[in-house]
């Protein structure tokens, strides 16, 4: 397959060449967004977007460390979860507790493509077709319920 060096090299000019497709899109406020990393410019609450040798993934992750806070914050995206799959056209899985990449407890909700890897350059255009309309509903979306969740805090 490929060497360590090899594959980071691969997932790194993957997200540039992402970065780079993104850039001329506005946020739904008309802002420069770095759609890459995404700030929700809320403390634990994080867009996530991965593409690995197997699948692509794009998600909201809640990650505070307080289980009763992450369960309330989960508790108040159920409460937009109408608002959410209108904004994406699509349901996701929803996920009250699962373990992340750093093996920490977070909520997740997220939608999945199987099957693509990030490591077959042929397969970058299937995984931004993937990526590319689900973050920008997600920003779309996010204008909207941003206040509710600042004030959560």
């Amino acid at each position: 397959m490929f060497s360590k060096e090899e594959a980071a090299r691969l997932r790194q000019q993957f997200w540039i060449s992402f970065g780079q497709y993104m850039k001329p899109v506005p946020g739904a406020e008309g802002l420069a967004v770095n759609w890459v990393n995404y700030k929700t410019g809320v403390k634990n609450i994080f867009f996530r977007m991965d593409a690995e040798k197997r699948q692509a993934s794009i998600a909201i992750e809640i990650a505070h460390s307080d289980e009763g806070i992450r369960e309330l914050f989960f508790e108040q995206f159920q409460e937009f979860k109408l608002l959410l799959e209108n904004a994406l056209n699509e349901k996701w899985d929803w996920l009250p507790s699962v373990a992340n990449s750093y093996d920490k407890q977070v909520a997740r909700i997220e939608m999945v493509l199987a099957n693509v890897s990030v490591y077959n350059q042929q397969q970058w255009p299937d995984i931004i077709a993937f990526l590319k309309p689900r973050i920008i509903a997600l920003d779309e979306f996010w204008a909207d319920v941003k206040p509710v969740f600042e004030d959560l805090k």
